[in-house]
């Protein structure tokens, strides 16, 4: 995928995968910044595009459409991939 365009609108924002990522943080990612590995863009997962059409969740780059998350709820386990996330700043409470 070379970028994203507004033809496609089979996804929602981010704020879709606050629930699943609650089970496993707590903290509320949705708020975490994340930079793409693909093209360095920054910005909260809560504006990621997030596919929730296959077993899981599929969170895209809204910039340029790279995979930066996948996360997959199976019987007793969730299954995280980040390697599309250089980084992941997560606020907290000091």
């Amino acid at each position: 995928m070379t970028g994203l365009d507004d033809q496609d609108d089979a996804f929602t924002d981010g704020n879709a995968l606050a629930g699943a990522l609650s089970e496993v943080f707590a903290v509320d990612l949705t708020a975490a910044e994340s930079r793409c590995a693909n093209c360095g863009r920054t910005g909260p997962v809560g504006e990621l595009r997030v596919y929730a059409r296959a077993p899981g969740f599929v969170a895209r780059c809204a910039g340029c459409g790279h995979v930066v998350l996948r996360l997959v709820r199976g019987p007793g386990t969730v299954w995280l991939d980040l390697r599309g996330a250089v980084a992941l700043a997560v606020p907290v409470d000091d």
